[in-house]
């Protein structure tokens, strides 16, 4: 027996697990998609399009987060819209590499898997095949759907390779990520940690070129920075993507070495043990939660932070390029506020981070299915705490971790927006007010979370479908001309869209009456059904 054997079944057995979650990554493809018809609604004429152009030249906080404009045609400006989308397609591949390695280790179940006929290497193996194959996917439909919109092929291709590039790489990223932990959460600190690290030396290199710094060739130290390099409908370079596979193949190679040096159940970067006793501040089940909870959390108020600074800042810079632009005003206007032209750019990004808030709060919320599978539930309730305090501890992060993370957003957007429009003691209440108002959608989400929690644990991978269909309604839903029935069934579009809209409180109490019920309905399920052994 070699060490791949058996790397097919395991496939089979990936492909079968999360056959209702890998779908989920054809959201990505949509994107380009309705960015072609939506651009071209917005800027019809040549020189619409070159003077939206230059309006973006120079603009440093949009250039670090889309990348570089390269030129005026409607596929160029696609292109560059597209520009952050491979971003949440790494954080996808990071994700689903560590699920079926790290996770699978930590569970135990890597361990039974392999006293049967199954190479040492075949887990991981098998885990980048599929991520492999789904990043391809993503290139294949992307490709073909951007190219039906009547952009040229070649472009349309291009794009499609710029995403399932980044893919590639981070996939094999995130399976040397998870040979160097013993943990699924360091080894996903890691692997993210060397996006954010990517993405900035993108940005810090495409703003350099723009201004003629001197600085661009940092762009060529990162995955995101090649992509960008590819260049859709503006030269299709092509050779570029040598690299990412070139890299995609060293790393990958880097990772089955390392996976065959070490021991099963343990990392190569050894971690300090603890003390023999827990202290006194952890003899309570949330005290144990806080434990567990506050890595991630900070990560994501840091997060949240960082983007809720850039979006702010780009208020100004609309209001004061785009004021003239009625069809950009009427887009906005349908994604956001109704307001000036600022407030539907501020309320259209609240949407945004209130969508990622809901994706901090499910995962908070499945914590309580992790701590399970991990047998640790059981050893907690085997002792004087009942069902209820151990999963109210856990969800205690789940409810206020995204009023802590989406406070801290408003208070970011609020004074990078208010610094550059000199109204700081106004913008910021107005800004938290519209971070607030998001609250309520994003409990409803994480009360199915709970709901699918306590009554049908094996199908808690819906909740990130719901919020997938949540993305997909609220981003492309007004563009495909979705009927309204259908997107009211995101909560999203029962929330206020502030700054700007008026605000009424029964959709909110609604909201609320509809996350207290459902959520309650799983606590039920969960006090009531067995707990695996």
């Amino acid at each position: 027996m070699n060490d791949l054997t058996g790397t097919l079944k395991l496939t089979r057995l990936i492909l079968r697990r999360d056959r209702w979650l890998l779908p989920l990554w054809l959201i990505f493809v949509l994107f380009p998609v309705s960015f072609v018809s939506s651009l071209d609604d917005l800027y019809p004429t040549a020189a619409e399009r070159a003077t939206f152009a230059a309006d973006m030249h120079g603009n440093s906080a949009i250039m670090m987060l889309y990348g570089r404009l390269y030129g005026s045609s409607l596929g160029e400006l696609v292109a560059w819209r597209a520009g952050g989308v491979p971003i949440f397609i790494a954080i996808a591949a990071v994700l689903l590499v560590i699920r079926h390695t790290r996770v699978e280790e930590e569970g135990g179940r890597r361990e039974l898997v392999g006293s049967t006929v199954v190479g040492r290497q075949a887990g991981l193996a098998a885990a980048l095949v599929v991520a492999f194959g789904v990043n391809l996917a993503v290139w294949v439909f992307t490709g073909l759907g951007t190219a039906g919109q009547g952009v040229p092929g070649a472009g349309a291709w291009g794009v499609g390779a710029q995403f399932a590039s980044v893919g590639l790489v981070f996939a094999a990223v995130a399976g040397v990520a998870a040979q160097l932990t013993n943990s699924a959460l360091r080894a996903r600190g890691v692997a993210l940690g060397v996006l954010v690290v990517a993405f900035l030396l993108r940005g810090i290199g495409d703003v350099s070129a723009e201004n003629d710094a001197g600085w661009s060739w940092v762009s060529w130290l990162s995955p995101l920075g090649w992509a960008n390099q590819v260049r859709p409908f503006a030269g299709d370079r092509w050779w570029v993507l040598v690299i990412h596979l070139a890299v995609t193949a060293a790393v990958t190679a880097g990772a089955m070495a390392l996976s065959g040096r070490r021991d099963l159940g343990e990392g190569m970067l050894s971690e300090r043990p603890g003390p023999a006793a827990a202290a006194p501040s952890l003899h309570s089940p949330l005290a144990l939660a806080w434990r567990l909870h506050r890595g991630i959390l900070t990560t994501w108020a840091i997060g949240f932070a960082v983007f809720g600074a850039i979006y702010g800042s780009f208020g100004k810079t609309v209001e004061d390029s785009l004021k003239d632009n009625t069809q950009l005003r009427d887009a906005l206007a349908r994604a956001g506020g109704g307001g000036d032209l600022a407030d539907t750019w501020l309320a259209s990004m609240m949407g945004l981070l209130g969508m990622a808030a809901a994706a901090y709060a499910i995962q908070a919320a499945l914590k309580l299915r992790a701590e399970e599978n991990g047998l640790k539930a059981e050893l907690i309730l085997a002792t004087g705490v009942g069902r209820l305090r151990w999963a109210g501890a856990h969800l205690v992060f789940a409810l206020l971790g995204p009023a802590a993370i989406l406070l801290v957003a408003g208070v970011s957007m609020g004074l990078s927006y208010g610094l550059a429009a000199g109204e700081v003691g106004e913008q910021l209440p107005r800004m938290l007010g519209a971070a607030a108002v998001q609250l309520p959608a994003v409990w409803v989400l994480a009360a199915v979370a709970v709901a699918l929690f306590g009554l049908a644990p094996r199908l808690t991978t819906g909740s990130w479908i719901a919020l997938g269909a949540c993305v997909l309604l609220g981003q492309v839903g007004a563009v495909l001309q979705l009927s309204q029935a259908l997107l009211d069934i995101s909560p999203f579009t029962h929330v206020p869209r502030l700054p700007g809209d008026s605000v009424s409180a029964a959709p909110l109490a609604l909201l609320v009456a509809a996350a207290i019920v459902v959520g309650g309905v799983g606590l039920v399920g969960f006090r009531r059904r067995d707990l695996p052994a």
